[in-house]
């Protein structure tokens, strides 16, 4: 059997009974992998690096060191809440590094979705290699690495990984979610006792928000972007929609429209919200949310958010669509 092929007798962790199960059997893996060896994680934040860097807590503790890099292309307040939950109330060994201006110069001025990935990858391998080489012994990389990475990509997370490690730094790859569907992760997540802030935070790629800021990034188009985002999320958790959507985001198309604000000509961009279900996000299908807070969400991101003017709902299920845009 294919080292990534999930086996065909693994049951589907739907229980806390099947996840404590799954992580003293990954503890174990881990613990005789890693032996008295350190090991380096790149924690976004999310909800994959972060079990993960739970996980590896419980199994080798000190040994792990995790770096957050702030990119720059982050959720509103995300690098602060990953700061708190595993800097202070984890007591992870955390390294933070704040390079937004160094990714969004790189990507002045690139529009190709491609291209953009690629950037954010690359920068992100450099970044991190920079850190890497200010600690000593480590000899293990940490990844989130789930099962429809593996299926979409047929490999490790491209997001974390564009064009490979690099030639001089070698790290023995390891990674505890290789097998699970993120419904399991969440189920997991919980049984290791992370708050639900954590377990059930939107997925969120690699790229971050600049695969929902299509065409090439300004500075100005990306604050929208994000406190966009930072509406809808608040407005969703108020209507009881948090743990119940999948996932919801905004996107900020490169493209501007006439629209009339404080009585007034404008021309702006327009807001996307996309809500999807999935159980393993290989399909999605659309969240029917109910008018009232759809237009409440319209309301207060076309009057609060700088530069945008008109808020569109995307009812494309996946497929056709992709679950992301870019």
């Amino acid at each position: 059997m294919s080292d990534n092929k999930r086996p065909e007798t693994m049951e589907r962790i739907t229980t806390p009974e099947l996840a404590n199960a799954f992580i003293d059997e990954e503890i174990a893996k881990l613990r005789a992998q890693i032996g008295e060896g350190k090991v380096l994680l790149a924690l976004s934040g999310g909800v994959d690096s972060s079990v993960v860097a739970a996980m590896l807590i419980k199994a080798v503790g000190k040994q792990l060191t995790c770096i957050h890099v702030n990119h720059g292309l982050m959720r509103k307040g995300e690098s602060e809440e990953v700061i708190r939950v595993f800097g202070e109330e984890l007591g992870a060994n955390l390294i933070y590094v704040d390079a937004t201006d160094r990714f969004l110069d790189k990507l002045a001025g690139v529009s190709d979705p491609e291209t953009k990935r690629k950037i954010i990858g690359g920068e992100f391998i450099r970044v991190f290699e920079e850190e890497s080489k200010k600690l000593s012994g480590i000899a293990f990389l940490g990844q989130g690495t789930i099962y429809p990475d593996i299926l979409e990509s047929d490999g490790i997370k491209a997001h974390h990984n564009v064009g490979g490690l690099p030639e001089d730094v070698e790290f023995e790859l390891v990674e505890p979610l290789k097998f699970l569907f993120k419904d399991e992760v969440r189920v997991v997540g919980k049984a290791l006792g992370l708050p639900d802030t954590m377990v059930y935070r939107q997925p969120f790629p690699g790229p971050g928000l600049g695969v929902r800021c299509p065409g090439a990034i300004t500075r100005d188009r990306l604050n929208a972007l994000r406190e966009a985002d930072a509406i809808l999320r608040e407005e969703f958790e108020k209507a009881g929609l948090m743990g119940k959507v999948w996932q919801y985001f905004t996107v900020v198309p490169d493209f501007k429209s006439t629209g009339i604000k404080s009585g007034k000509r404008s021309f702006e961009w327009p807001c996307i919200i996309r809500a999807v279900n999935t159980k393993d996000a290989m399909t999605a299908t659309i969240e029917r949310v109910d008018w009232d807070v759809l237009e409440r969400i319209t309301d207060r991101i076309t009057h609060e958010v700088d530069g945008i003017n008109r808020v569109l709902y995307d009812l494309t299920p996946k497929p056709t669509g992709t679950i992301e845009y870019e």
